[in-house]
């Protein structure tokens, strides 16, 4: 599952609007069960699929027109990473639900905090820093107790920790389901995002943990200009698939 299509070279389509606003499609708002709309100069915003741009949550909804309104004399989809995860959230996940948390469950079963270096101590001792307080959550508020390995060797997680780990994300909807599959295939883990998603863990602190292994080879060995940039791009959607859960407050 991708969150829309890689940067191209096409011209980027002038702003056609002025005022972004949102607006609850029931008095009572989302508590209520309703749904929170954007709209372009009093036009209802559409998601590529044509579907209505709308979201159950009002912070949500105010994090997207703050995208929206961010837009200079012309639209970047790049800038507006909340927008492509919740577009990708309607279009391609709802109506797909238990495919996408079959997925995040798969990750869970060769989660990265799993695999342990054998060496450098110096990694060894990161690794251990970084990723065992992750897995005891998981064992304490999940029923979830993960297994580990030494070097890249696969091992087989026990039946009852994938068991409790699927119970963890069950009930989700598509937007959170959505979000934490996107931060899932940026970080290797599913494990770290669910402890976001549950408040155990911000987002920095995640997104810290998922690169122990990257940031231990730059501090061997420097890094280039292209990796800063694609570490930066893979950063601003990870935040934003962060930031979706916030304002969701799932768990």
């Amino acid at each position: 599952m991708t969150t829309g299509p890689e940067k191209s070279d096409r011209p980027l389509p002038k702003r056609f609007y002025n005022e972004v606003s949102v607006e609850a499609d029931t008095p009572q708002g989302p508590q209520s069960g309703g749904a929170w709309n954007l709209s372009l100069d009093g036009r209802p915003v559409r998601t590529p699929g044509k579907a209505a741009l709308a979201v159950p949550s009002g912070a949500l909804a105010e994090a997207i027109a703050e995208e929206w309104r961010a837009q200079g004399e012309f639209i970047d989809p790049e800038s507006m990473p909340i927008t492509k995860i919740v577009n990708t959230a309607i279009d391609g996940v709802t109506g797909r639900e238990k495919e996408v948390a079959a997925d995040i469950i798969a990750f869970a079963g060769s989660d990265l905090v799993c695999y342990r270096a054998e060496k450098p101590l110096e990694l060894v001792v990161r690794q251990k820093e970084a990723w065992d307080p992750v897995l005891r959550w998981a064992q304490d508020a999940l029923g979830a107790r993960f297994v580990l390995a030494e070097g890249v060797m696969p091992i087989e997680q026990p039946d009852d920790a994938i068991h409790a780990f699927a119970s963890a994300i069950e009930g989700c909807g598509a937007l959170e389901l959505c979000a934490l599959h996107v931060m899932t295939t940026l970080t290797g883990s599913a494990v770290l995002p669910v402890a976001l998603a549950r408040g155990a863990m911000s987002a920095e602190a995640v997104w810290s943990a998922a690169h122990v292994d990257e940031d231990f080879q730059i501090a061997q060995w420097g890094e280039d200009e292209e990796a800063i940039e694609r570490r930066e791009r893979r950063s601003k959607e990870f935040q934003a698939a962060a930031r979706i859960l916030e304002t969701l407050a799932i768990g």
